[in-house]
């Protein structure tokens, strides 16, 4: 039982090539913009048909271009929250969320109906329009509209992307408890990795209409096994990097050596850091510790991002090797301190790519 998609469609740009199977983990799909994770969503809820391939749920075909199977959207139970939450603006909230059940008795219609106000804390909103709506009520009653149905798999295409930081926050909770409840299978898009990582058990990583990795969360942030999955996944350091030892590698484009804990080989070609991992160097640090200035600073209410220039001072704002995430405690012990800094690069935080 679970979501199986191999599928294919030729795109503007790129073929969308995806190839997965997930069960009841919410599996998220990760990507930049235009990267065809909408598209997939699309092609799985019937919207969209693919060039060929197969969608199977809960062992049941949705789609199979060999077999001319194709079932119709409205067959085939499942759930959509759209980007835009996609509201009909003529109708309430209580009969945008029983939109879909118009076939059952009137009874059985309302108490599911009421069954999902309560759950998504929308009592007292049933006979409101969604012009009368915040953002978040909309989207909690778009999420009513797609559980409303009993769906066998559940599809969220970035449902906090028009929500400001602190409903993005609230919401986040209240969905992670619903779906703690729901039994179906969970796809859930964004371009964000932290909501990826809070809200996801397991992440599907596209680029370009391709599955560029795919496994458990903690296991694709903490070793990507490529530089685009890096990328994607939030690192902001990288250089090409030239083998010199089974222990050691040179950083091109910083110009530095770095020993390293992994057994290189010689076919390496980048070597990543996440900029958070980047640490000012203490007294018993004896290797990977370099000289810098820095070049931009850029202050955020918690964080501070520094860009720095290893080995000579920045010659202006562009002038930059690294970009060190440091907390406010961080900074404030730095930034007084004189120049030039010394920063230490953990050899067990680097990232090794062969690719």
């Amino acid at each position: 039982m679970g979501l199986v998609v191999d599928i294919k469609k030729k795109l503007s740009g790129f073929t969308l090539n995806v190839n997965f199977d997930t069960r009841q983990d919410v599996m998220g799909l990760l990507g930049s913009s235009g990267s065809g994770k909408s598209m997939t969503l699309r092609c799985i809820a019937g919207i969209e048909k693919p060039d060929k391939g197969r969608i199977v749920l809960n062992d049941r075909t949705l789609f199979d271009s060999d077999k001319g199977i194709n079932i119709p959207s409205r067959m085939r139970k499942i759930g959509y929250l759209f980007q835009n939450y996609a509201l009909f603006p003529n109708m309430t909230v209580e009969e945008n969320i029983g939109f879909a059940l118009n076939n059952l008795p009137k009874t059985e219609r309302k108490n599911i109906i009421q069954k999902n106000i309560e759950m998504m804390k929308l009592n007292g909103l049933e006979k409101r329009y969604p012009i009368q709506l915040s953002g978040g009520q909309q989207q909690r009653v778009a999420l009513a509209r797609a559980l409303a149905i009993e769906p066998e798999a559940l599809l969220l295409d970035e449902p906090f992307s028009a929500l400001d930081d602190h409903l993005r926050s609230f919401l986040t909770k209240q969905l992670i408890d619903t779906l703690t409840n729901y039994n179906g299978v969970t796809l859930f898009v964004t371009h964000n990795m932290e909501e990826a990582y809070k809200i996801c058990n397991k992440l599907i990583v596209l680029k370009g209409g391709n599955v560029e990795a795919a496994g458990d969360k903690k296991e694709i942030l903490e070793n990507p096994m490529t530089k685009a999955t890096a990328q994607l996944t939030g690192c902001k350091n990288f250089s090409k990097a030239r083998y010199l030892s089974s222990r050691e590698l040179f950083a091109t484009e910083w110009g530095i050596k770095l020993n390293c804990r992994d057994n290189l080989n010689n076919n390496i070609k980048y070597v990543g850091i996440r900029a958070h991992y980047i640490k000012e160097a203490l007294e018993e640090c004896n290797e990977n510790v370099f000289t810098c200035w820095p070049s931009f600073i850029s202050e955020g209410p918690f964080r501070v991002t520094v860009y720095l220039s290893i080995g000579s001072k920045a010659l202006n704002s562009e002038d930059y090797h690294l970009q060190w995430e440091a907390s406010k405690e961080e900074w404030l012990e730095l930034k007084d301190q004189p120049l030039p800094w010394k920063i230490y690069l953990d050899p067990v935080k680097l990232m090794i790519f062969y690719k």
